[in-house]
């Protein structure tokens, strides 16, 4: 190498080291031969931004002369791995796998709303009615008014604790003090961990309260009430910003075999109203008796909201409702300030967690009452991330509409990912890694919005044609 081509090198070298490391990282990425083929890896996946790396073969025979259709290896792919989504569904830890998971929700509220994938269109005759069921009050918090007095008082009351009763400043929705106590020492801590470990089965006695109460309708007992009607449900658990779930739910009432069945004559849309209200008044759980906490009953809070869904403008749409639970399962509890999506391993980690201190005392109370002996059942401590709550974001009944295995099974079998009877394939996977380097991330966080923009563009096309045609229905 002549002299000016050492201090070009030199030069580039330099210049090299002056970028940052993602940069440098990319270009490194971009210069091996086999970039283009790990593009489309990173593509395939969405852009996920914690894909897991695995390694193995997929060979697919002949079932009945056991001939190799096809094998494949992960020995020709870049670093000899397969990059595969990770599928979290929160937003805040996977925003490509979150969008997807919300278009699954979507199709999977709506299809037991309005019909499709395997649940007949009749099912929009049926009575249904979108319903939010909410948390008890654990003590007075910062409410978001925006036009009017947070809490306002005739006169300057103070609790016992000498801090003021009322509020007369107006929160706007982002205001940090929005959701937080008005006085931390009177807040009933221990109660709102207590009911958070409990809100999935005050959801169950709920559910067969509802069902007591159509029974008695229909004129049957509890245990005959599968032969004249069934319920199915779907609901999504959603943070408030005071750190408390509430319970947006789809209640749907059947014939007795199913959404194919129409109900019977006496299964009307005010009747399950009717058992729905009576129901969220009349459930209760009583916690087990502890000397620090005493014994509790839970209930539900006083506000109920129960809308019946229909196609027309009296009430929300099925399209609109499954829009509007797909919204939110993406989000975890790190949205609202309630928490974090990450599992507490330590007591110390409380105080480091960027949340809010109403959160850290929850965080704290619920590790603290994790070692009680009398709600060791309860298993707090591996659900302090979480404020204690330990169900799914989202459940449904059997019955209610399809799953999310079906429709992933359906995606794969529209790229052509599955098998026939008449082969067999053999899978032979271990994992190897998960993540990217800073370089890939920035390439992947690039595809990611491209696809993204890419799909809002086909959706707006899609919404210009129905529009077109005259299909859309306000919702």
């Amino acid at each position: 190498m002549t002299p000016a081509g050492r201090r070009a090198e030199l030069d580039r070298t330099a210049r090299l080291h002056r970028l940052p490391e993602a940069d440098r990282d990319a270009l490194r990425l971009a210069q091996d031969p086999k970039f283009p083929r790990w593009l489309d890896q990173v593509t395939a996946t969405g852009g996920c931004t914690h894909p897991i790396h695995l390694a193995g073969t997929t060979t697919t025979r002949d079932t009945a002369t056991g001939e190799i259709l096809h094998h494949y290896t992960t020995r020709d792919e870049p670093g000899e791995r397969l990059l595969i989504r990770c599928g979290n569904r929160r937003a805040t830890v996977c925003a490509p796998c979150s969008r997807l998971h919300a278009g699954d929700t979507y199709h999977l509220v709506r299809a037991g709303l309005t019909g499709g994938k395997t649940v007949p269109a009749s099912v929009q005759d049926s009575p249904r009615l979108f319903i939010t069921l909410t948390a008890p009050s654990f003590g007075p918090v910062h409410r978001a008014t925006d036009d009017r007095p947070c809490r306002a008082r005739r006169t300057p009351d103070v609790c016992e604790h000498g801090r003021p009763l009322g509020c007369t400043a107006r929160h706007a929705p982002v205001d940090p003090r929005t959701g937080q106590p008005l006085c931390a020492d009177c807040y009933d801590y221990p109660a709102h961990i207590l009911w958070h470990a409990h809100a999935g089965e005050l959801w169950a006695r709920f559910t067969r309260a509802v069902r007591r109460h159509l029974a008695t309708e229909a004129g049957s007992t509890q245990a005959g009430f599968h032969d004249h009607a069934r319920l199915s449900f779907a609901k999504i658990a959603e943070y408030q910003r005071r750190a408390a779930i509430h319970l947006h739910a789809v209640v749907r009432l059947d014939g007795p075999h199913g959404p194919a069945d129409p109900p019977p004559a006496w299964a009307t849309t005010d009747a399950l109203t009717t058992a729905v209200r009576a129901a969220a008044r009349h459930v209760g759980i009583r916690t087990p008796y502890s000397p620090a906490v005493g014994e509790l009953t839970l209930r539900w809070g006083t506000q109920l909201d129960a809308r019946p869904i229909t196609d027309t403008d009296d009430g929300p749409s099925g399209d609109a409702v499954a829009a509007y639970i797909a919204k939110y399962v993406t989000k975890g509890t790190h949205d609202t300030g309630a928490g974090t999506d990450h599992r507490i391993r330590r007591r110390a980690d409380i105080n480091t967690t960027p949340t809010t201190e109403h959160a850290r005392t929850l965080m704290h109370t619920c590790w603290r009452l994790g070692a009680l002996p009398e709600y060791q059942p309860l298993r707090l401590r591996p659900w302090t991330h979480t404020l204690g709550y330990r169900g799914h974001i989202l459940t449904k009944s059997r019955a209610y509409s399809t799953t999310y295995t079906a429709l992933r099974t359906e995606r794969a079998q529209h790229h052509g990912h599955t098998t026939t009877p008449e082969t067999t394939t053999e899978h032979r996977w271990r994992y190897v890694d998960s993540g990217h380097t800073p370089g890939a991330t920035l390439i992947a966080a690039g595809i990611a919005e491209d696809l993204a923009a890419l799909n809002d563009a086909r959706r707006e096309v899609r919404c210009e044609t129905q529009a077109g045609a005259g299909v859309v229905r306000h919702a």
